[in-house]
């Protein structure tokens, strides 16, 4: 039997691949045969990940690119159509977001956030989905939020109005898109932190007594995420192993969005923590 997972001959492009989700996605695509287009603001971090996947044996451009930027996305596609002559995988990872009360974001922040994690990602889906349905195939999967489902409070009005659009932008390209070989699928994940981004969420943590706890009592599973738990996800999402996938709005949340909101976690031992903090 063929291997259903196998990404040989294809090409993916990923960007937030410096660190976290996007860097452990461009991993599992190059150990899976792919060949990869960096995209990451980190052009260090982005050049170390490139590193890491020429010792597989694969090929790997790493670009400096803001996703936000129209003008530098259209220079991964020029890179794109020189050195491949095709696009197979596209993963939106990057894009940032801002919090703030929503009686004082100004109509500046919340361009931004949609800029980042909407308009952005639009246009690079769009650029992918051009090449991808002259061929008549390809996957393309973005990272969204359990924000873009239920309300996280926080001050993260606008992030997760962003992050409906990112889940409603999946469901109608798929639906245009699909029946012409192009199959469009979202991501959305918990909280997660990696090696790379644990020393900043400590901070976060030590800035906000309690928060830790607030989280983990959302996380019936009883950990937070890890870049690495979007590995076999990612690899199904963009292999032949989900052919008959699409438009589907995938949670990676430790059971956070099937809990009821005053809901609590149980312990192994079997001890339920039924009130958030």
């Amino acid at each position: 039997m063929s291997n259903m997972f196998d990404l040989s001959g294809r090409v993916a492009i990923v960007s937030g691949t410096a660190s976290g989700m996007g860097e452990a996605m461009a991993l599992t695509f190059a150990e899976n045969g792919a060949d990869l287009v960096l995209l990451d603001m980190n052009t260090a971090g982005n050049e170390e990940t490139a590193h890491a996947i020429e010792k597989m044996g694969r090929r790997a451009i790493p670009l400096t690119c803001d996703v936000s930027k129209y003008s530098d996305i259209d220079k991964v596609y020029e890179t794109v159509d020189k050195e491949f002559g095709h696009v197979d995988i596209l993963s939106n990872v990057a894009g940032n977001g801002k919090q703030g009360a929503a009686d004082e974001m100004t109509m500046d922040d919340v361009m931004y956030v949609f800029q980042n994690l909407v308009l952005g990602r639009f246009y690079n889906t769009q650029q992918a989905g051009r090449r991808m349905l002259k061929q008549g195939r390809g996957s393309i999967m973005s990272l969204g939020s359990i924000a873009g489902v239920s309300s996280l409070g926080r001050q993260q009005s606008v992030y997760g109005m962003a992050m409906a659009a990112v889940i409603h932008m999946t469901k109608e390209l798929s639906t245009e898109w699909s029946g012409r070989g192009v199959r469009v699928n979202a991501i959305l994940p918990a909280q997660t932190v990696g090696p790379k981004t644990q020393a900043g969420w400590d901070a976060r943590m030590s800035r906000s007594p309690g928060l830790k706890e607030t989280f983990l009592h959302g996380i019936p599973i009883g950990r937070f995420g890890s870049p690495d738990d979007i590995r076999g996800l990612a690899l199904w999402l963009a292999s032949d192993a989900s052919s008959f996938i699409t438009g589907v709005i995938i949670p990676m949340d430790g059971g956070n969005l099937a809990m009821n909101a005053g809901g609590g976690y149980i312990s192994p031992t079997g001890v339920s923590h039924s009130t958030k903090a």
